[in-house]
């Protein structure tokens, strides 16, 4: 018997040589390809009923209608709801919709964020999608999913009662891409309660496969209002634990924030002040303080500056200082398609990831604490290079840990506690024993362990030799996970296990793919 995770691992290796996964390439959700099905649909003069997804009660899920609503629920085509639909009208903007009865402003947030960037917008949304030419009720929307990009196939019956949409909408009514596109994100999920309360980093990532930075406020870096500078995304969240409670000044407690710009202005007494922009996917209510809409701050800057920031109108956006925004804020979560926004150098950067598991009784040993089993925990080599070093340089290893779940329902996973240590080693050395982790501190390693899908550390290595060990903070714990580096410097990973357990993967990976075939032929 091959070690355990072994098959899985091997098909998903053929899998990734072979393209699946890739954008250009998505896997398609529940094996539903959008071509076949337009094609037969038309063929047949049918509109599409997505039986993956069914427009009933189990799409709901339980727990967010009251049984009145349940009885008066409806699915509608956009053509029963509005005379005149189409999928976009005029463009894309994050005051095109607004949240509805369920509680994912974490998703519609991180909408707002995608709505400046055309280019990912119709990665999500691939174009050529209307209610027109060759329209037979069929939409398909892109996201990625732990490693991979996945195809999912919608139709376009929506939830309504009394002929309107229940949840989120778009101010048009005639506009239906962000109902469809939050349809499909609760196929993802599993329903649409299983939207319900989630953070707006997972959603960024799910909406861009890119490279994801979380901060926290209380602690903010020196260069924060240059950081939020940058090409990126960025959402972020109040402070609060009691969840869509109105504070007195005029922000939502424990809710996801866009943040949609920020402005650097100067006072008639010559004061420099950083300005941030924030936008409340409810569509209304706003900050009531320094620099709101109707702040008596904003005649200390020239008109000029004004007509550039200054609307005064209740769309849920706003103006509040950065201080404020550390204050009031816990945390500023930043997505970016490439690792640029990290570095204000324009830097070539290295990646590297790798696909692993932690098995009960094998390969989950816990965390350092647990000195017998920890150096059982799954380990990668790496090595950094440079040839131009900069010792000045603060931070130059991004290193992502991204737990992956495999749940049908979004609101049945329990994320383990999870984090990682890296120590500085010599090459050659094979797996490194429980004597080796006893004797040896590591050079970085998590801050604390938490339960959240990702964990991050981004810090500073020099040059040389280092094995990364991710684990779960109990031991014995079962999990897939995703380690992704990021390296301003050139970085290589290499085997340390030695050529018999490769060369025995090599002939399980032969042996595997022999029987699937054979097995694909008899049938």
């Amino acid at each position: 018997m091959p070690p355990p995770g072994v098959c899985l691992n091997i098909m998903e290796s053929r899998h990734k040589t072979e393209g699946y996964g890739s954008f250009s390439n998505p896997n398609k959700f529940f094996n539903q390809d959008h071509q076949q099905l337009k094609h037969d649909c038309l063929i047949q003069r049918v509109s599409f009923i997505d039986e993956t997804f069914p427009p009933n009660q189990q799409s709901i899920g339980p727990g967010i209608l009251s049984p009145n609503d349940l009885a008066n629920l409806k699915w509608l085509r956009p053509a029963n709801i509005s005379p005149n639909p189409a999928f976009i009208l005029q463009g894309i903007s994050r005051f095109d919709f607004r949240q509805g009865e369920l509680g994912n402003c974490w998703f519609l947030a991180s909408i707002g964020a995608l709505t400046f960037k055309k280019c990912v917008f119709e990665q999500i949304i691939p174009s050529g999608q209307t209610f027109d030419k060759n329209y037979c009720g069929l939409f398909h929307f892109r996201f990625w999913r732990f490693g991979k990009w996945v195809d999912v196939v919608i139709d376009d019956k929506l939830p309504t009662i009394n002929g309107r949409l229940i949840f989120v909408h778009s101010k048009d009514p005639n506009e239906f891409w962000p109902a469809l596109m939050e349809k499909a994100y609760a196929k993802v999920c599993g329903s649409y309660t299983d939207m319900s309360a989630g953070t707006p980093a997972e959603a960024l990532m799910d909406f861009t496969g890119g490279v994801h930075m979380s901060i926290l406020l209380s602690e903010p870096p020196s260069n924060l209002f240059e950081l939020m500078n940058r090409a990126a995304l960025y959402v972020c969240g109040s402070q609060g634990s009691t969840s869509n409670t109105l504070s007195s000044n005029g922000l939502v407690l424990g809710h996801a924030y866009t943040v949609t710009g920020v402005e650097q202005v100067t006072t008639n007494r010559g004061k420099v002040v950083n300005l941030v922009r924030l936008w409340n996917p409810w569509g209304k209510g706003e900050w009531n303080g320094d620099w709101s809409d109707r702040s008596p701050l904003w005649q200390t800057v020239t008109p000029e500056k004004r007509l550039i920031c200054l609307s005064i109108e209740d769309n849920g956006e706003f103006w509040m200082t950065v201080d404020d925004f550390c204050s009031f804020y816990s945390d500023l979560d930043i997505c970016g398609m490439s690792p640029d926004f990290l570095d204000r150098n324009s830097s070539r950067w290295w990646t590297l990831s790798y696909e692993g598991q932690w098995v009960a009784g094998t390969t989950a040993g816990g965390c350092g604490n647990n000195t017998d089993s920890f150096w059982t925990n799954p380990q990668y080599p790496i090595e950094i290079r440079a040839e131009q070093f900069d010792s000045n340089c603060e931070k130059n290893l991004l290193v992502s840990l991204l737990q992956k779940h495999d749940k049908r329902n979004r609101h049945q996973v329990q994320n383990h506690y999870i984090g990682l240590y890296i120590f500085e080693v010599n090459p050659g050395m094979g797996k490194f024993p429980a004597s080796f982790f006893s004797s040896h501190a590591p050079v970085a390693q998590s801050k604390s362990y938490r339960n959240s899908r990702e964990v991050m550390e981004f810090l500073f290595l020099t040059p040389g030799h280092y094995v990364i060990v991710p684990s779960t903070y109990d031991p014995n714990k079962t999990a897939s996970f995703l380690l992704t580096l990021y390296s301003k410097d050139e970085i290589c990973s290499y085997d340390n296990s030695g050529d018999d357990e490769k060369n025995f993967i090599e002939k399980v990976f032969n042996i595997y793919y022999y029987y699937i075939c054979h097995y694909l032929v008899i049938i």
